[in-house]
């Protein structure tokens, strides 16, 4: 085999290994933290972070993952509160998990 072939087979055998990842399927149940501390997302507790626009979105880091949702109303309207300035993450994010994130 030439040096090209080599060359491109191996990155993507690897690339096709990767795919499997270390934690199965995620299947339908979205409210599952699937990673390290595995546990139900109402155990974590939420943040505040304000895009640019100074809308709110809900936010949760566990210290391997991170999730975040638009704020909206009961009319599905986006919730823009004030209650920090744009692009700051406010509140306990970063609670709920014994994952100590180091960023």
């Amino acid at each position: 085999m030439s040096f090209v072939k080599i060359a491109f087979i191996l990155p993507v055998i690897g690339l096709l290994a990767a795919c499997e990842g270390g934690h199965g399927t995620v299947g339908p149940d979205k409210t599952r933290d699937r990673g390290t501390d595995k546990k139900h997302l109402s155990q974590l507790q939420a943040g505040i972070w304000v895009d640019p626009n100074g809308c709110d979105h809900w936010i949760i880091d566990d210290g391997v993952e991170g999730y975040l949702s638009q704020r909206l109303d009961k009319f599905g309207k986006p919730v823009c509160s004030g209650v920090a300035p744009p692009t700051v993450a406010t509140g306990p994010f970063k609670k709920g998990s014994r994952i100590a994130d180091t960023l």
